[in-house]
């Protein structure tokens, strides 16, 4: 069963890797507006900002990766939801292949094509200035976590990539994903927001997220902060998953 599974996820994977291919334009549109934030960020308000950083870029950077990956998210609910209104669902159902990988398909194609958009992010940051002394263990640390990140958000995909009316609706979840880090230690210290807001961002996932990034990448002990980052990684995919998979058994039964 097992090696029935992953040989239909692997086949229905490299399908969705070769739409991939065929229309680039996917992982540049992804990557654009993370672009067009940091520019806009170090460049023009770099300077007022106050981070007790020596490069502002070095504390942005964490923040912008994590607008990548929520950003390129959406096009996980727009491929599944043009699966679902072309009946490609309903076709792979009648053939003998495994049930839960049409589904992982879909997940491991973000998982491949946000890598890639985060590692265009990364070289453009070299260009601007972003230095660190992090080893080889810290990048895979990163690295981990921000996979985590993704698989955990494309889950959360899969449920409007299922259940959307139109091509907005099936895309339009992200937005809040998308400006969720404009409300966190991303972009300035929590302690210069006012006590409310300062209080939903102290204690809202990406904040812990960014945190364990950047001390990652500044070679600081990481703390409590990866520790709170890495259950909220694992919490919001635990129940995505479950809700991701409860609505699929849903629409094709």
């Amino acid at each position: 069963m097992n090696r029935h599974f992953l040989g239909d996820t692997t086949i229905l994977l490299g399908r969705s890797l070769r739409h991939i291919a065929r229309s680039p334009d996917t992982i540049i549109t992804t990557a654009v507006m993370p672009i067009a934030f940091m520019l806009l960020f170090v460049y023009v308000f770099g300077g007022a900002i106050e981070t007790g950083s020596d490069s502002y870029v070095n504390y942005l950077l964490p923040g912008i990766l994590l607008i990548t990956i929520a950003s390129g998210i959406s096009y996980t609910a727009f491929r599944l939801f043009l699966d679902m209104q072309g009946g490609i669902f309903e076709r792979f159902q009648s053939m003998p292949i495994a049930r839960s990988s049409v589904l992982w398909a879909h997940v491991l194609t973000s998982l491949v094509a946000n890598l890639v958009s985060l590692v265009v992010i990364v070289l453009v940051a070299l260009l601007m200035g972003f230095r660190t002394g992090a080893g080889v263990l810290g990048w895979l640390a990163v690295t981990g976590i921000l996979l985590l990140f993704t698989l955990a958000l494309t889950w959360i995909a899969v449920i409007p990539g299922l259940t959307a009316k139109s091509v907005d609706g099936a895309s339009a979840f992200s937005y809040p994903l998308v400006f969720l880090p404009f409300v966190s230690s991303a972009f300035v210290p929590t302690a210069s927001m006012p006590g409310p807001v300062r209080a939903f961002a102290e204690h809202q996932p990406v904040t812990a997220i960014v945190n364990a990034i950047r001390d990652l990448f500044a070679q600081k002990p990481v703390g409590a902060d990866i520790w709170t980052a890495l259950a909220w990684c694992v919490g919001i995919l635990v129940l995505a998953y479950l809700f991701a998979n409860l609505t699929y058994r849903r629409k094709i039964s």
